[in-house]
Order: C-alpha cells, then sequence, then structure tokens
C-alpha cells in the first residue's frame, strides 16, 4: 500500500515530522510493526539493531611498568528499549558505522586504565576478570550513546622484546617440559615393560611350544616302541597264560589225587579205627555192667543169708535167757522191753557182719562172693554161758537203765 511502511526485524523505523516522539524525541520509533507514513509529511528513516563489531589493538602499560600490546574484541549493538534506540538515532543515524569507531575509542581508552591497575601475571593469567572490569567501566558510557556490549574478548596480550612474559612462563614451560619429560620416560619405561613382558611371553609360549613337542615326540616314541614290543609282549603273556593254565591244571589234578587218597586211604583207615573204639568202649561197657550186677548180685545174697539167719540169731539168744535167773519187773512190759533188745542186738550184729563182708568184699578181687553155708556164724546171745563156768551171765534190759531190786530175787 502506498505510503504503509514496515522495519526489518533488525531494524528501528524512525519517522520524523508532523508528533514529537517519546521524550520530546524529534521522530518517532517503530519496531515489529509497520506504520501507515503520509508521503511529504513525514520521512522515515532505518536504525539497525543487528550485532556490530570493532576491534582494539592498543599498547597499554602494567602497574609494572611494563608496556604491553593488547588485541580485543568487542561485540555491540542498539539497545531494543526506545530510549537506546532514539540515543543511539540522534548519534549515529546519519553514519552508522560510526558506531564502531567509538566503540573501539571508548574501549581502548578504558582498557589502558584497567591494565595500568594490573600487574603482568594478573592480566595474562585473568584475562576473564580484565574483561570484567572493562565492561562495567564502560557500561554507563556505552549506555548513553544507546549502546550494549555483548562481548569482550582479550584475544592476545604480547611484551614485545621485552621477554618478561617469556620469563614469567620459563618455570611453568621448565615444569612442563620436566613433567614431559618424566611423562615421556615414564612412557619409555612402560614401553620397556611392555616390550619385556612381551619377549618374556613370546619365550614362554615358545618353552611351551618347545615341551609340547617334546611330550608329542616322546609319546609317539612310546607309541612307535609299544607297537614295535605289542608282538613279543603278546606272545609273551600269551605263554605266560598257557603256563598259568598248566600250573593251575596240575594243581588241580594234585588236590584231586589227595582228595582220591583221603577216600582211599585215610577214611578207611579212620572208619576202622573208629570202629575199633567203638568196639572197645561197647566191650568196656558191657564188663562194667556185668561186674555191677554181680556185685549187686553179692549184696542182695547176702542180705537174702542174713535174713535167712537172723531167727537162728534170735533163737540163739533167747535160749541163752532161757537158763538164766531173770527177775522182770512191770510184768509183761518187762517182758516186751527184752524181746525188744533182743532183736535189736541182733540187727546190730547183722549190720556189722554185713560190713565186714563188704569189706572184705571190697579187698577181694573181681568181687568174689562166698559160697552159700561155708561159714557158720557164732553169735553170743544175749545171756550166753560163760565158758568157764557154764553160767549164764544176765544182762540188762530194763528200760530207763534201773538196776534190778535184791528184793524181787
Amino acid at each position: 500500500m502506498f505510503g504503509y511502511r514496515v522495519p526489518a526485524p533488525d531494524e528501528a523505523m524512525l519517522i520524523s515530522g508532523g508528533r514529537r516522539g517519546l521524550g520530546g524525541a524529534p521522530f518517532r520509533v517503530v519496531t515489529g510493526h509497520g506504520k501507515f507514513v503520509l508521503p511529504v509529511f513525514r520521512k522515515v528513516r532505518f536504525l539497525t539493531l543487528s550485532m556490530c563489531e570493532s576491534e582494539v589493538v592498543e599498547t597499554c602499560v602494567t602497574r609494572q611498568g611494563i608496556a604491553l600490546h593488547v588485541r580485543a574484541v568487542i561485540a555491540f549493538k542498539v539497545g531494543n528499549d526506545t530510549e537506546s534506540i532514539i540515543n543511539a538515532g540522534q548519534r549515529f543515524l546519519s553514519d552508522q558505522d560510526q558506531m564502531s569507531v567509538l566503540t573501539g575509542r571508548i574501549f581502548a581508552g578504558h582498557l589502558r586504565a584497567i591494565i595500568g591497575s594490573m600487574t603482568v601475571e594478573e592480566i595474562v593469567t585473568e584475562r576473564q576478570k580484565l574483561a570484567a572490569e572493562v565492561l562495567d567501566t564502560s557500561k554507563t558510557e556505552m549506555a548513553k550513546i544507546g549502546l550494549i556490549v555483548d562481548l569482550l574478548q582479550i584475544q592476545s596480550i604480547d611484551d614485545g622484546d621485552t621477554g618478561y612474559i617469556d620469563a614469567m612462563s620459563a618455570p611453568h614451560k621448565a615444569a612442563i617440559r620436566r613433567q614431559a619429560q618424566i611423562a615421556q620416560a615414564q612412557a619409555n619405561q612402560a614401553a620397556a615393560q611392555a616390550e619385556q613382558e612381551a619377549a618374556r611371553k613370546q619365550a614362554e609360549y615358545a618353552r611351551q611350544t618347545a615341551v609340547v613337542k617334546a611330550e608329542y615326540s616322546a609319546e609317539v616314541d612310546r607309541a612307535q616302541a609299544q607297537a614295535a614290543q605289542a608282538g613279543p609282549l603278546a606272545q609273551a603273556h600269551a605263554r605266560q597264560e598257557v603256563l598259568d593254565a598248566q600250573t593251575e591244571l596240575a594243581q588241580r589234578q594234585a588236590r584231586l589225587r589227595q582228595q582220591e587218597l583221603v577216600a582211599e586211604i585215610v577214611k578207611p583207615a579212620e572208619a576202622e579205627a573208629e570202629r575199633v573204639r567203638v568196639l572197645a568202649a561197647a566191650e568196656a561197657q558191657r564188663m562194667k555192667v556185668q561186674a555191677e550186677a554181680a556185685a549187686s548180685y553179692d549184696r542182695v545174697a547176702l542180705d537174702r543169708m542174713l535174713i535167712d539167719q537172723l531167727p537162728l540169731i534170735v533163737k540163739e539168744a533167747a535160749g541163752g535167757l532161757s537158763g538164766a535167773n531173770v527177775n522182770v519187773l512191770n510184768g509183761a512190759d518187762g517182758l516186751g522191753e527184752i524181746a525188744a533188745g533182743l532183736v535189736a542186738q541182733g540187727l546190730t550184729i547183722l549190720d556189722s557182719v554185713r560190713q565186714n563182708l563188704n569189706g572184705h568184699g571190697d579187698r577181694n578181687s573181681g568181687g568174689a562172693r562166698p559160697e552159700e553155708g561155708d561159714g557158720r556164724l557164732a553169735l553170743r546171745g544175749p545171756s550166753a554161758p560163760r565158758p568157764d563156768t557154764g553160767e549164764t551171765e544176765p544182762r540188762e534190759g530194763r528200760a530207763d537203765g534201773e538196776r534190778p531190786d535184791p528184793r524181787t530175787r
């Protein structure tokens, strides 16, 4: 449309004529949108808002009196606010290239002032601090002319032929060279160790290879030797097995012959000996039984003989009392006591005779028994006549040991 103007994104449109701008400025500022401008009555000019660059090359003297050649680059632009655009438009609208020249001169002056208050060591080691101080001191002046600084970069610092910076850096260079030498020595040592380790590993590998080869060769030799000896060893083993079989067969035949001899000679002899022993034992047992039977017969015969003689013994004893002068007290009781005493004496005599006969029989060899009726026993009764006078000697047969009373004669 005729008369409608639009500024670029990095430009500010300044419209002069007509109403005044903000703060009594001779123009109005339009950014970011278009504006209808009456031709002939209004005049439009454009101020760049893009980044500008200024280079500063200045010789500065430090606090130590050492001259330094400093090279710096400044990046700046017109501020985006209306006030900054107005200040910059009033100063640089007709010749906008002067912004770089003026900015360089401003920063050169501040750079000389700041470097004059610092030492070479501070300047070299603290470049960022130098740049920050220059920016801080120039901010007010730059704001007055509508400019803002985005970046100040110290590119180089050189003392020319003085050699102060080189002398200052000599210890560091020496330390760096020393560190480099140490690092190089360590690297060389590590390389030597690596080479030695590699050589050792190669030697170890060669040794292991040689050992393996020797073991393989020895194993091959053993296999060949075993293969060469396999035939003779097999024959020897076969002969040994034949000998072992023959030996075992001979041993079996010997054991069989031994068993045959035992069955043919030893067993019959043992059986015959056992038969003889059994017969002898049976004969001895038979003789023992016969002897015991004979002895038992002798005792039975003797007892029968004595029993047969017992009435005769009692009779003889009673006959001895027939002519005796005996006074009997207590009547029938006294006669019973006398008879009982006679029988008791007879039994005692019978026991004595039996014991004597048994004693004689034990002393006789072969246990010979006496013939029946060989010996008549002369037994003395309870009241036998004395051999010298022929009188009868009475025996006491009273009970309780009573003596005869003379008044009963």
